[in-house]
């Protein structure tokens, strides 16, 4: 089982987390102006990396706050929060 790294809880079992997607996306300044197609590349198209990856969790079962973490890709490693 993976062990997601809490800031404010410490390690916990990820059936505790739900995922958050891609950390770091900003939202478009000005939504209204997007066409369809740039808006939906805003909301379902994201990066997939093989490697280190800058991601959000939410900490549903404990203390219900969000999170930036990095983790790898393919060995699932977790590093520095980013």
């Amino acid at each position: 089982m993976l062990s997601v790294p809490c800031p404010w809880c410490g390690p916990r079992d990820e059936t505790e987390f739900r995922y958050g997607g891609q950390a770091h996306v900003a939202y478009p300044p000005d939504p209204a102006a997007l066409s369809d197609a740039e808006w939906a590349g805003y909301l379902f198209l994201r990066d997939n990396p093989k490697g280190w990856f800058a991601e959000r969790w939410f900490h549903a079962a404990g203390c219900r706050r969000w999170c930036n973490t990095v983790r790898h890709t393919v060995t699932y490693e977790f590093g520095a929060p980013s």
